[in-house]
């Protein structure tokens, strides 16, 4: 590689990182339950990914930063599966003493999945979701506070869930193709649900 085009590499992943590191440091953070080293390590492997693939993919400043953060969201995945592949070790005495507990993984990739699928919905259709199932209110209720008829509600209802479903059923067995969106679900979620 020529050196000016290595300066050139050099200076756009500078760039890169420093538009890009605080927005996903903080997001990292929340996937990883605000474990900073974690998530400061994370954010480093996908800067490390970008340096790598930024001829291949014409990463700009544009375009790697959705890259970014779907690179992050997919080793924190990674991460959590590796880390529930690996057997418990221990003593076969002691094994059949051993608690059944609940790791929550299962838990949190659903909840990852459901999620991305949430801020893949037009904001019409989220909104009707948020005020059905995360706030509990009735058909009516619903009507009321986005001031729509019903029958739109039940529609908007119908349409959000038929498109949720079919982008989680569309990662199938593996998890970690949930979705390509790279908007922070969280975020999405908590514009829909400010109260």
């Amino acid at each position: 590689m020529a050196d000016g085009a290595h300066d050139d590499r050099t200076e756009t992943l500078e760039r890169l990182y420093r538009a890009s590191f605080a927005p996903l440091l903080s997001y990292v953070r929340k996937l990883t339950l605000g474990d900073t080293a974690r998530a400061e390590d994370i954010v480093q492997e996908a800067m490390v990914r970008a340096w790598q693939h930024m001829d291949e993919l014409s990463l700009t400043q544009e375009t790697a930063r959705p890259w970014l953060f779907t690179v992050a969201r997919r080793i924190v995945i990674d991460q959590l599966r590796a880390k529930a592949s690996r057997p418990v070790e221990v003593q076969v005495d002691v094994a059949e003493f051993w608690p059944v507990t609940d790791d929550g993984i299962d838990r949190a990739l659903d909840a990852l999945e459901v999620q991305y699928a949430l801020a893949g919905l037009p904001a019409h259709h989220r909104d009707v979701l948020v005020n059905l199932y995360l706030r509990e209110q009735t058909t009516e209720e619903t009507a009321l506070a986005m001031g729509i008829p019903q029958g739109t509600v039940k529609s908007r209802a119908y349409h959000a869930l038929r498109t949720a479903r079919r982008t989680m059923a569309h990662a199938g067995p593996d998890r970690n193709q949930a979705s390509t969106s790279c908007v922070p679900a969280a975020s999405a979620v908590k514009a829909a649900n400010p109260g």
